[in-house]
């Protein structure tokens, strides 16, 4: 789909929700950049691929069609073959019942395209319009499972795998571009995007290398590659990363990017010597992803009222404490998102840099060149910041400046490792902060954790036995009547904000509650081999669920007393605070995940 810069102007006034002067400012860029303003909307998260399109869609009175690929039949997929489906962008999802094909394209408008098209299909032909990203998913229909790929890849026909698992030299010819070691490397970093993984994991064993994806944040075993090809596939990726090929005796960080399905994403890679060779492990970041809302990641009722107020205040600290991995960089992305406006200059300094945002300031830290979390800190302050994050507060000398920006008219935000919410106020004071600027400067913090998400396909209600409530009453306090009165109120309210919308009909009613003010009705499980759309695990995607403290007087007086954290946690509950287990036990009750998972990730060992 390429748009003139006239009709993509009109578009983004009549649907992008844009202010004249953001789109006086795009229409600067583009003409700067030499790009097309659609190029420079889409980069900028202004506009989504999908609401362009759609609007585009409507303008040109094109049929727009969002491709289920789970839906597409392959000898549908097959009408069109695959270097011609790819070259042009098109796949045929379907056939009516007078024989009229249907066809989905990136480009209605490439006369050339539907001319051929036309064709190779026959002039019964309905043309509709969808998105590059989603004629790309539907595209890769065509290829078949990651393990027959790489068989294909690093077993020619005609060739036998050698039975004995000898490691072989590094040769030239393996690390060209179009060698079989490069293709297997690009097969497995398009598959683990396909995957929706966060991770990759190369990990070298006495007699294979075994690839292990981690999905909603649990890994899960992808392949096993012969051991003769580890030193090659790890000197690949070593390129690819600009790193040391020679150097197997240390650990290594690099960062590259790759396009996949019309997306920027960028992996960054950690090498490690163990045992058997060199491990491997790349984060997958996609560079292309506009940052989610507060209330798409999770965020509902009295925690996003209380992160609302006070990231709309001028000056201060807000706090996101929870365990590696826990989404704190993504909450904190969404924030800054949010808070982006060209009349603020936003500054960071992060260790990495994982989402890159237009329009802010970001530094990555480099302690060999000195840049420290507080070195960096005390340069960002003389950048006129109107808001600052530090990436985390590692030490009392970040503690104390991220404290001293705060009193002196800067919002700063960053993180901390801590259990939950309210342990995170005595840490400062551990870290040898006095108690007074902690209270007159922190405005909120923030606790988090993830939880997978049931499939909404093939989830299951169901009604809990006798025992499933004994370990519940004992786990939330169910027994106590104004525990249960809380939930059920809590329900309501979920309901109410369209939260874990069990069925499409918009209005909801009581008679979908789960609990009552004296008991739980039903509850969701994940169906026991799950689905297709699922990948037969029952769960997909994640959500957070979250604890916001905020820092009333009564909170304040507490902290300048050097109170416990159960104290903090106490008066913060007493004033309205949903704590992160009973947050995800009234998402556990709308559907949106299990009690076990809730149980996996809140409970300590």
């Amino acid at each position: 789909m390429r748009i003139t810069d006239l009709l993509a102007e009109k578009l983004l006034q009549q649907y992008g929700n844009i202010a004249p002067a953001q789109l006086t400012g795009l229409i600067n860029q583009a003409k700067s950049e030499k790009k097309s303003l659609q190029e420079v909307a889409l980069a900028s998260s202004i506009i989504s691929e999908k609401d362009l399109t759609q609007a585009y869609a409507k303008e040109t009175d094109v049929p727009f069609v969002e491709l289920d690929t789970r839906e597409i039949k392959r000898d549908l997929l097959k009408l069109i073959p695959e270097r011609i489906a790819r070259q042009y962008n098109a796949v045929v999802f379907g056939v009516q019942p007078d024989g009229t094909r249907l066809l989905a394209m990136a480009d209605p408008d490439d006369v050339q395209a539907v001319s051929f098209l036309q064709k190779e299909l026959g002039s019964k032909l309905k043309i509709h319009i969808a998105t590059n990203s989603n004629i790309q998913l539907a595209l890769d229909q065509y290829r078949g499972t990651i393990g027959s790929e790489l068989t294909k890849v690093i077993t020619p026909e005609g060739t036998e795998e050698t039975k004995e698992p000898e490691e072989e030299e590094v040769r030239a010819e393996d690390l060209a571009e179009d060698s079989p070691i490069a293709k297997t490397v690009n097969l497995l970093i398009d598959y683990a995007v396909k995957a929706s993984a966060s991770d990759i994991h190369i990990e070298p064993r006495d007699d294979y290398v075994l690839v292990r994806y981690r999905v909603d944040g649990i890994l899960r075993e992808a392949n096993k590659l012969p051991k003769k090809v580890l030193n090659s596939l790890v000197s690949r990726i070593k390129i690819l990363s600009n790193l040391k090929i020679d150097e197997r005796r240390a650990p290594q960080d690099g960062r590259f990017k790759i396009q996949i399905s019309g997306q920027i994403y960028a992996l960054r890679v950690s090498t490690l010597p163990v045992v058997d060779g060199e491990k491997v492990a790349m984060r997958i970041l996609s560079e292309s992803s506009k940052a989610l809302t507060m209330e798409e990641l999770g965020y509902w009722g009295q925690a996003l009222k209380t992160i609302n107020q006070a990231s709309s205040q001028p000056h201060g600290m807000i706090l996101v404490t929870g365990p590696t991995g826990s989404g704190k960089s993504t909450s904190l992305f969404s924030l800054l998102s949010k808070l982006n406006s060209p009349s603020v200059n936003i500054s960071t300094v992060e260790d990495p840099v994982e989402y890159r945002i237009l329009g802010i300031n970001q530094t990555q830290v480099n302690p060999k060149a000195g840049m420290t979390f507080a070195n960096g800190l005390r340069a960002l302050l003389r950048q006129d910041p109107n808001i600052i994050m530090v990436g985390e507060v590692r030490d009392s000398e970040t503690a104390e400046l991220a404290i001293q920006a705060a009193m002196t008219g800067h919002l700063v935000f960053s993180t901390l490792h801590t259990n939950n919410a309210a342990t995170s106020l005595p840490r400062l004071l551990d870290m040898g902060m006095e108690p007074f600027l902690i209270a007159s400067t922190a405005r909120a913090v923030v606790g988090q954790r993830l939880v997978r998400m049931l499939c909404i396909d093939c989830r299951e209600s169901y009604t809990p036995d006798e025992a499933a409530l004994k370990q519940l009453t004992h786990i939330f306090g169910l027994g106590n009547p104004g525990v249960m009165k809380r939930i059920h109120e809590l329900e309501v309210q979920a309901v109410s904000e369209g939260i874990g919308k069990i069925s499409s009909d918009k209005a909801q009613t009581n008679d979908q509650l789960a609990t009552t003010e004296t008991g739980i009705a039903k509850l969701w499980k994940a169906h026991d081999g799950g689905c297709e759309n699922c990948g037969h695990n029952g769960y997909k995607g994640r959500r957070g669920i979250y604890e916001v403290l905020e820092n009333s007087s009564a909170i304040q007086k507490l902290i300048v007393s050097n109170a416990t954290s159960d104290a903090l946690q106490n008066e913060a509950i007493k004033e309205g605070m949903v704590t992160m287990q009973l947050d995800g036990f009234i998402k556990a009750l709308r559907g949106i995940t299990s009690i076990e998972e809730l149980l996996r990730v809140t409970t300590e060992n």
